[in-house]
C-alpha cells in the first residue's frame, strides 16, 4: 500500500471541518497580522475599511491551500521546517510593505499583489516538501511528525515500506579491519528509532547477537577466515517493530602483498641500465620481458606508503631550504670579510707611505743645512783672503 494513501483519507475527512491555512498555523504569522491591524492600518487606511481588509487577508492566506491534492505537489500536510521557511518569506514581505509607508487604495492593491506572489512561493515549497521530505525512505518504516494544515494539529505519520533493505557484499583482506555500516540516509530525520542490533548468521540459519547500541556501525579488527559469512543489522523503533533490516555478505580475501618502499640509503639504490648497440632489440609493439615482469610484480603503492613518501619529500625540502639559507649567509659573510680585508690592506699601505715620506723630508733638511754651512765657510775664506790682502798692502805702504 502506498504510504500516502492513509494520509489522503485523513485529509479528505478533515476537509469537512472549517477551512484553515498552512501559514496560519505559525504563531509568528498571526502576531504579524495583529501588528498590521493595530499599528499600521490606523494611519494608512480609513477605519471603516479595516475589518473588511483583514477578512480579505485571512481568506487569501487560507486560499494558499487551494492546490490540487497530488502526491508530488500537495497533500494537505507540512513539516515544521518547511512551515518556518514559508512563514519567514511571508513575514518579510509584510514588513517591507509596512516600512514603505504606502497609504489608501494603493496600499491595498500592492498588499494583495504581494499575497499572490507568496502563494506561488508556497506552492513551490510544498512541491519540494512532497518530493524530498515527505516519506523519503525507499525501504523500511519511517515515523515522521507532520502538521495538518486544516487543523494545525501535529501528528506522527508512519511511512510504511518493505523493512528488508537488501544485502551488501563486503570484501576485506585478511588482517585488515572490517566495518559494517547500517545507517541509511533518512535515519537522521526519522523519529521513534531506538538501537542498532548486529547479528552473526550461521549456515544453519541460527543467529547470534554481536553488538547493540546507538552506533550504526560494527567494527572487527584484523579479520580472519573465521569472520567470513553473513551478518544482519536490525534498527528498532518505539513500536517494537524493526524500522529496517539490512544483510551483509562478508568475503575475506587473502592477505595483501607486502608493499615495497623506496630505498633510504645509497647501498640500496638501483643503478639504471642503458641499452647499447650490441644488445638485442625487440620488435616494435612488443614489450621487453624484463620490463613486463617488473610491472607485474610491482604492487600498487597503498596509502601508508604514499604518506611515508610524502613525509620524506617534505623533510628533503626542509633540509634543502636550510642548506640554501646557510649558503646565502656564508656568501654574505665572505663578501663582507673581503671588503674588511681590503680596507685593512689599504690602511696599511697609507701608513707605510707616510712613514717613508718622513725620512725623505729629514734628508732634504740635512742636505740644506750642509749646503748652508759650506756657503758660510766659503764666505769666511774669502773674507780672510781679503783681510790678508789688506794687511799686505798696508805693510807695503809703511815700508815705502
Amino acid at each position: 500500500m502506498a504510504p500516502w494513501l492513509p494520509l489522503l483519507v485523513a485529509v479528505l475527512a478533515i476537509c469537512l471541518l472549517p477551512a484553515g491555512g498552512c501559514v496560519l498555523c505559525d504563531p509568528k504569522v498571526k502576531k504579524e497580522l495583529d501588528n498590521l491591524r493595530t499599528a499600521y492600518l490606523p494611519d494608512h487606511l480609513d477605519s471603516q475599511h479595516h475589518e473588511n481588509f483583514m477578512l480579505r487577508v485571512k481568506q487569501a492566506l487560507k486560499e494558499f491551500n487551494d492546490l490540487e491534492i497530488d502526491e508530488n505537489s500537495f497533500m494537505g500536510v507540512i513539516d515544521q521546517h518547511t512551515l518556518e521557511k514559508v512563514s519567514w518569506s511571508l513575514i518579510k514581505d509584510i514588513k517591507r510593505m509596512t516600512e514603505s509607508a504606502v497609504k489608501g487604495e494603493l496600499f491595498v492593491k500592492e498588499f494583495f499583489w504581494m499575497l499572490k506572489i507568496q502563494k506561488d512561493i508556497f506552492a513551490r515549497h510544498m512541491a519540494r516538501f512532497q518530493n524530498e521530505v515527505f516519506c523519503p525512505n525507499k525501504c523500511g518504516t519511517m515515523l515522521q511528525t507532520l502538521i495538518w494544515c486544516q487543523t494545525c494539529e501535529k501528528q506522527v505519520h508512519s511511512c510504511h515500506k518493505s523493512v528488508f533493505c537488501g544485502e551488501r557484499l563486503i570484501k576485506v583482506h585478511r588482517l585488515e579491519d572490517l566495518v559494517l555500516n547500517c545507517e541509511l540516509s533518512w535515519h537522521q530525520a526519522a523519529e521513534g528509532l531506538t538501537t542498532y542490533r548486529f547479528y552473526r548468521v550461521w549456515k544453519n540459519n541460527t543467529e547470534k547477537l554481536v553488538s547493540e547500541g546507538k552506533e550504526p556501525t560494527l567494527s572487527k579488527p584484523r579479520v580472519g577466515p573465521e569472520d567470513e559469512g553473513k551478518y544482519r543489522c536490525e534498527l528498532g523503533t518505539v513500536q517494537k517493530t524493526p524500522a529496517t533490516i539490512l544483510s551483509f555478505n562478508v568475503k575475506v580475501l587473502p592477505e595483501r602483498l607486502e608493499e615495497e618502499t623506496l630505498p633510504t640509503s645509497a647501498d640500496n639504490l638501483t643503478i639504471p641500465h642503458f641499452h647499447n648497440a650490441t644488445e638485442t632489440k625487440h620488435p616494435p609493439n612488443t614489450i621487453d620481458p624484463s620490463v613486463a615482469e617488473t610491472k607485474e610484480t610491482d604492487p600498487k603503492l597503498s596509502e601508508p606508503v604514499r604518506e611515508k613518501l610524502r613525509r620524506q619529500l617534505i623533510l628533503t625540502l626542509i633540509w634543502a631550504s636550510v642548506l640554501l639559507i646557510l649558503g646565502l649567509a656564508t656568501a654574505v659573510l665572505c663578501s663582507r670579510s673581503t671588503e674588511l680585508f681590503e680596507g685593512i690592506k689599504s690602511n696599511y699601505k697609507d701608513g707605510t707611505t707616510q712613514q717613508d715620506n718622513v725620512p725623505m723630508k729629514e734628508t732634504q733638511g740635512d742636505q740644506e743645512l750642509t749646503d748652508g754651512s759650506e756657503d758660510r765657510e766659503e764666505d769666511q775664506a774669502e773674507a780672510e783672503d781679503k783681510a790678508r790682502n789688506t794687511d799686505t798692502g798696508s805693510e807695503k805702504t809703511a815700508k815705502e
